[in-house]
């Protein structure tokens, strides 16, 4: 199968001939049509995140069933699907909660710990693929059926961990982002009231066509004096950090309302400091990764419902990943990005 591949830290990607995978036990192989491109990835591409050599990426998947392993009984030939991304074990005290980004016993993620969605076929456990609803149309718009995995998904689960309400004051920080701007959105959709915050002044229109009511350049004002000019100077009830470093994450804190909270996905690189006194106005500091299995069939019905739909702004043949990645890596992209494996994919007939 063709498979774009990477060979070692810091190379570029190499369009390679590999052998197809074959199913073992309680695993399926999927035809991949698309995967998205974003962030997570492309720490991979750059050597920010470790895998081992040789490895294919991508999580993002839409795909369609075309081989079972043995004791395979929750998918068909021809299922329409897409990927959980962490390999989790399913059995330990936080995936029997739902709570599988928790998992005692991870052993990695799709695209990291496995080959992931780069190629034509993609074999993974039963348990990672999660079958799409039959009133999205997946064929029509592979790359935007196959963002929501993450790019909707996450934000589901930020609502759910900031506690957004209606008429709240929500600021997202990287909002020119693949996560940002579909978070934007998602507020939106969610009734709050939303401030976009980038350094990137020429973003600012797709994240107002996104939802967003005001919009702060983080190049030109300090973010904690805008916030709390917001709400009528009392400054936002969340802020939504996916930039994570210390000065977004303590200027982000500076800007809360009473009773706020600022929630921040991933890893934070380094320390960074907060005024405890605010402490006393109840104002809390939230972690938040990925989301959950249920997150993700949430974030399926929610898309195919047509309530909301994925930000992708760049589609490209898998041969262009490598140009798409340099942009990404520059912060050029506006929303989501996707690779298109194959547009003809269709086992179903």
């Amino acid at each position: 199968m063709r498979a774009m591949v990477l060979t070692a830290v810091g190379a570029p990607f190499q369009m390679m001939e590999i052998p197809d995978p074959k199913p073992d036990n309680g695993e399926a192989v999927a035809q991949v049509i698309s995967c998205g491109s974003g962030l997570t990835i492309q720490h991979i591409r750059a050597g920010r995140s470790k895998v081992a050599y040789p490895r294919v990426i991508g999580h993002e998947i839409t795909a369609e069933i075309v081989e079972l392993g043995k004791n395979v009984n929750g998918l068909s030939i021809g299922d329409p699907v897409t990927a959980y991304y962490y390999l989790n074990c399913g059995d330990c005290y936080w995936c029997r909660a739902g709570r599988e980004t928790l998992c005692l016993q991870n052993k990695g993620n799709v695209g990291r710990a496995c080959d992931g969605g780069y190629a034509e076929f993609i074999k993974l456990p039963e348990y990672n693929f999660i079958k799409m609803p039959n009133s999205l149309d997946y064929k029509r718009c592979p790359a935007e059926a196959g963002v929501i995995t993450d790019a909707i998904a996450t934000p589901i689960k930020v609502l759910k961990k900031g506690r957004i309400k209606p008429e709240e004051w929500v600021a997202v920080i990287g909002a020119g982002g693949g996560l940002g701007l579909q978070m934007v959105q998602v507020a939106k959709w969610a009734q709050a009231n939303v401030v976009a915050v980038d350094t990137r002044a020429e973003k600012f229109d797709a994240c107002i066509n996104a939802g967003a009511d005001l919009t702060i350049d983080a190049s030109k004002e300090n973010i904690s004096e805008a916030l709390r000019q917001v709400n009528g100077g009392w400054g936002v009830d969340v802020v939504i950090d996916f930039i994570a470093s210390a000065a977004t994450l303590e200027e982000g804190f500076a800007g809360l309302n009473r009773g706020g909270r600022l929630v921040v996905l991933g890893g934070v690189p380094q320390n960074f400091s907060l005024d405890t006194n605010a402490l006393k106005y109840e104002r809390e500091v939230i972690g938040s990764k990925y989301c959950t299995r249920d997150e993700v069939k949430e974030a399926l019905k929610l898309v195919a419902s047509g309530e909301i739909w994925p930000i992708v702004s760049e589609v490209v043949p898998l041969e262009e990943a490598e140009e798409l990645h340099s942009r990404i890596e520059a912060g050029l992209v506006t929303g989501r990005a996707a690779v298109l494996v194959n547009s003809d994919a269709d086992v179903s007939q």
